[in-house]
């Protein structure tokens, strides 16, 4: 089926999977809103593809206190945007055995892009897409892999993760709830990449000393089967490359279940969950 969304904003736009996301979605005809903080490059994403399909927002999201009046602009400037990729992050190693070596900043600076960030971005921009009922409208979320299986390499970066994994599973269920038919409209779908080979591995120092800079799948592979998944003709709430399904639905098959009958319990008694 189409993409069913015509109008969508996807942050961390300049490189990797979101910039490789937007070209798709271009092709397929949906006016993008590219956010990044490099404005040459999507500036070349306009000169590329053209104004009239591709608009360009240079913001850093980690500005956490200029984000409410950038957002409200946003809404404004673009009152039928109705889908929202929170695709914006970035990995760093973080080495406990040696303390010293731990920049307590970027530790920081990892928590704000990767899980901050689209906690703010998603209490900002839902009163639009609630005030959008009863059209379809979407929040897409790109967590990782590592969410369910971390990589004690990059602690920090695995448990930023496993917050947006978690953080998708109950805003899934809290929009889609009987006590919430005003947010039914509103579909929640996470993005789980394997390792790609995008500029995430190669902007870090270790990794390029030691040679294991471009490890995973291409990029353009990892699109191809992704973008596939996200006009099929079944909807999904997870969209799981191939290379990882069978090793993460081992481990979230039996969870998701227990979860479910949790939130069943505790709905059927009646209890704020």
């Amino acid at each position: 089926m189409p993409f069913p969304y015509k109008t969508v904003l996807i942050t961390g736009a300049t490189s990797g999977i979101g910039l490789a996301l937007a070209e798709r979605m271009i092709g397929a005809g949906v006016f993008v809103i590219a956010v990044g903080r490099r404005k040459d490059r999507l500036d070349a994403l306009v000169d590329k593809y053209g104004a009239d399909k591709v608009a360009v927002e240079p913001f850093d999201v980690s500005d956490l206190e200029a984000m409410p009046e950038w957002v409200q602009r946003i809404t404004t400037t673009y009152p039928r945007l109705d889908c929202i990729v929170l695709n914006a992050g970035f990995q760093r190693s973080l080495d406990f055995t040696t303390p010293s070596s731990i920049s307590l900043s970027s530790v920081s600076a990892e928590v704000t892009t990767n899980y901050l960030s689209p906690v703010h971005m998603l209490s900002l921009f839902l009163p639009h897409l609630i005030s959008l009922a009863p059209s379809p409208t979407s929040i897409i979320l790109v967590s990782s892999g590592l969410s369910v299986l971390p990589l004690p390499r990059c602690a920090n970066y695995s448990a930023t993760k496993a917050a947006v994994h978690s953080l998708a599973w109950s805003l899934r269920c809290q929009l889609s709830g009987p006590e919430s038919p005003h947010t039914h409209h509103i579909k929640v779908i996470e993005i789980m990449p394997p390792a790609v080979q995008t500029e995430l591995h190669p902007q870090q120092k270790d990794l390029v000393e030691t040679g294991q800079d471009k490890p995973g799948i291409e990029l353009e592979r990892y699109i191809e089967e992704t973008w596939a998944d996200l006009v099929g003709e079944e909807e999904k709430e997870e969209i799981v490359h191939s290379v990882l399904r069978e090793r993460l639905e081992a481990v979230e098959g039996p969870r998701k279940t227990a979860w479910e009958g949790f939130v069943r319990a505790m709905r059927g008694a009646g209890l704020r969950f």
